[in-house]
């Protein structure tokens, strides 16, 4: 029973942790809006600079979960290093956080610096100008992170027995097609 609720908890969390998908989404609808107006382009900025705090949260209910999860599924300790899976899993957790870092302490903060010069409901050309190559970085991140995301869930079913290597490459390749159509265009139909 421990072991089932423990599970739909990690599972749960790294679900949660989806907020990459969402960032890309809310970042294509904004492009939609054309030249809006100051409280239009603050508020969107506002959703996804919340939702750093929420994915740190998420992010470690995930990793003490799934090493919760190591020893209520009979596996030795030592399969977090020695497992493939659960190795990679946990890398690929540190990058992500790595990742989540770079843009809650870096980036949104150098966003929010140069969008405070903005007085008025227009933003001028040269803050939009100087602004637009940081939000590409954070936007193309926010790409390699739900790819990365993807991945994890991939490795997570494949902690007790993998799958064919063809599988994976193909699950990998159609991972990254869709990270990277989620990072190019809004997906208005979710898969299509």
């Amino acid at each position: 029973m421990a072991f089932d609720a423990v599970k739909f908890l990690h599972i749960l969390s790294v679900i949660f942790m989806s907020a990459p998908l969402y960032n890309l989404i809310v970042v294509n609808e904004r492009v939609l809006f054309g030249k809006a107006p100051f409280a239009v382009d603050r508020y969107f900025e506002n959703i996804i600079k919340g939702a750093a705090i929420r994915c740190y949260v998420f992010q470690l209910t995930a990793l003490i979960t799934g090493l919760i999860l190591v020893p209520l599924s009979e596996l030795p300790f030592s399969a977090v290093l020695t497992n493939p899976a659960l190795l990679l899993k946990f890398i690929l957790l540190i990058i992500l956080s790595a990742l989540l870092s770079l843009v809650h302490l870096r980036i949104q903060p150098a966003i929010d610096a140069l969008l405070g010069r903005v007085e008025g409901e227009v933003i001028p050309k040269e803050v939009l100008e100087a602004v637009t190559p940081i939000r590409v970085r954070r936007k193309k991140l926010a790409g390699l992170c739900l790819f990365i995301v993807i991945t994890i869930v991939l490795l997570g079913l494949q902690v007790f027995e993998s799958f064919a290597f063809p599988v994976n490459i193909l699950i990998l390749a159609l991972a990254a097609l869709f990270s990277y159509r989620v990072y190019r265009s809004p997906v208005r139909f979710g898969w299509v």
